[in-house]
Formats: structure tokens, C-alpha cells, sequence
């Protein structure tokens, strides 16, 4: 019921006057509010259902949450195609048809399952169960182009919906007047001499898409603010309120940054979290310019990263 899906649906009705409408139980309600349709012209399916056309069936599953609550896939098993929605789509436009082995597609994909699907996690995991007995060699998904190589997007899927995590830590920050840049860019160093890989996102320039990317699979975020007006700088806040929409599958956090006088800034970051399950290991606040004692903090977060992701 989704606009971007089924927004063009008035249209074809007042077209055919014989068509109708075949769509989930939920789905049917959404129609009515969304787009005014006719009761009358709206048939639901249940899950399992079949509709015969004529030498081609289709089967309907309801795969709710993927990402909306209405969500169903179709299979046409004589020519054994998925036509799975929003469900493994991909943030990507091209003029080709087919996605073929090309890794450009899968990276599309990963971005669309962060920014779209991560919140959603658990249905997924559910949902990726549910398609894969049936037999298919074609997913066809409303946003980017056909799997002709089935087994590496459900592969991926997979993955990012695992509960498996990467030696990996996102660092989200932004920088007033040089010292928060000086601690980010110190427990940068810090960890890749520990064996732990930093991804460093400055918020004035990011793609904030690529930093829901890298939080699919990372284990630890650690977020770098300056303070103002005694709270996290705007950029850091907008980047931290996305993570928690988001639900990454984060296990550690710490919180490091600047200020002038006075700061609330970790006080007011930790209530911004609440979808995040994580263990805080630490948060390092300096005054003015970041001095010895800051920088021996920083190794000691640094090494309490490196001896949670060696149990990882």
C-alpha cells in the first residue's frame, strides 16, 4: 500500500473496470486510507493462497515487516520467480535489467537493508526463513534490478541479519575547534594498533547513508561531539537519534568529546539510545584542549574495545 508501490493504482482502476485489487488483509485497509479505494474492487489473500491465471499460478506469502506491515512476496513457480516487494531490494538505478555478479549491486542492496530494513531486523531473520523452500531462480524486487544469482543476495541478507559482528568500530564525530578531532583522530590510531579497524565518519561531509551502512556489522560505536550549549553538537545528535531508529546490532559504545566550561553532553547522548542494547566501556570528556590524562583514557577505552571484540 505503500505510495511509492501503489500509488498509480487509481489510475489503472478507472482504466479497467473489471480489475481489482489482491492484497493482504493488512493491506486492504491501508488501500482505503492511502489512495480511496473502493472496497468493492479489493480482494485479500491469505497466506499460502493461490490464484490461478490460466497456465501460470501465483502464490501469495505474507512476509509482514519488510519493511511494512502489510508486506506479502509472489511466487510463479512454472517460471520460478520471486516478486519479493520491497523485500532484497536495492538503492540503486540502472538501465540494466539483470544485477548479474556485479559486487556494485550488492553494496546498493546492503545500503537499502541498512537505511530500510535493519529496524526490522527480527522479521527479516523470519521472513528470509519463509522464502527460502520454495523454488525460485529469479527475485524480481520493486526497487533496483532482478536477481539472475539468487543465492548472493539471500546469502548477504543473511549475513547482515546475523548475529555475527565485525572487528569493527564506527566513530560518528564532528569538530568545533580541533579538539574533539584530536581524541577521534588519537583513538583512531590507538585501535588500528590494537588489530581493531576504525571506520572515522566526519558528520559535516558524511553520506549519512554509508554510516548506516557501516553500523550493520560493526560492534562498537563510539560517538565524538563537541558541547553546546552544554549538550552534543546538532550534527551529533541527528547521527545518534538515526542509530537508535536504525537498531543496529551494536554491542559496545563510548562516548568522547570537548567542552568548554560545563557539559551535559554524555547525559543527554545516553538518553538518546535506548534502542541500542549496548555496554558502555567508556566515555572520555575533556576540557579545552585534550592533555595527558585525556590521551591515557583514550588508551584505556581503546584497550577495553580491543578485549570485548577479541571475545567476539
Amino acid at each position: 500500500a505503500e505510495q511509492d508501490h501503489a500509488g498509480s493504482i487509481p489510475a489503472v482502476l478507472a482504466m479497467y473496470p473489471e480489475a481489482i485489487v489482491v492484497c493482504s488483509p493488512k493491506a486492504k485497509p491501508l488501500l482505503i486510507d492511502h489512495l480511496g479505494l473502493d472496497e468493492a474492487r479489493i480482494r485479500t489473500v491469505a497466506d499460502g493462497e493461490t490464484l490461478a491465471l490460466g497456465g501460470k499460478t501465483l502464490q501469495f506469502f505474507h512476509t509482514p515487516w519488510v519493511h511494512w506491515p502489510e508486506t506479502m512476496v509472489t511466487h510463479l513457480p512454472e517460471e520460478k520467480i520471486l516478486f519479493s516487494c520491497d523485500f532484497l531490494g536495492s538503492h540503486i538505478a540502472t538501465s540494466r535489467l539483470y544485477a548479474g555478479e556485479d559486487p556494485t549491486v550488492i553494496t546498493a542492496a546492503k545500503r537499502y537493508y541498512a537505511e530500510i530494513m535493519m529496524p526490522f531486523r527480527s522479521s527479516v531473520q523470519g521472513n528470509l526463513k519463509k522464502i527460502r523452500p520454495l523454488a525460485f531462480d529469479l527475485i524480481a524486487p520493486s526497487h533496483g534490478p532482478i536477481y539472475d544469482h539468487v543465492e548472493g543476495i539471500l546469502a548477504a541478507y543473511e549475513e547482515w541479519v546475523s548475529d555475527r559482528l565485525a572487528n569493527v568500530v564506527v566513530i560518528p564525530y564532528i569538530s568545533m575547534h580541533g579538539s574533539t578531532e584530536l581524541m577521534v583522530d588519537y583513538l583512531t590510531a590507538a585501535l588500528a594498533e590494537r588489530g581493531v579497524v576504525v571506520e572515522k565518519f566526519e558528520l559535516s561531509t558524511t553520506d549519512i547513508g554509508k554510516l548506516a551502512m557501516a553500523l550493520v556489522d560493526a560492534a562498537t560505536i563510539v560517538i565524538g561531539t563537541p558541547t553546546v550549549h552544554v549538550g552534543p553538537h546538532p550534527s551529533v545528535f541527528n547521527a545518534t537519534h538515526l542509530a537508535n531508529a536504525l537498531r543496529p546490532k551494536l554491542k559496545y559504545a563510548g562516548i568522547i568529546g570537548s567542552y568548554g566550561w560545563g557539559t551535559k553532553a554524555v547525559e543527554q547522548l545516553a538518553g538518546l539510545i535506548p534502542n541500542l542494547k549496548v555496554e558502555v566501556l567508556g566515555t572520555v570528556m575533556c576540557k579545552g584542549l585534550p592533555k595527558a590524562g585525556d590521551f591515557a583514557a583514550l588508551d584505556a577505552l581503546a584497550d577495553a574495545i580491543r578485549d570485548k571484540h577479541a571475545a567476539l
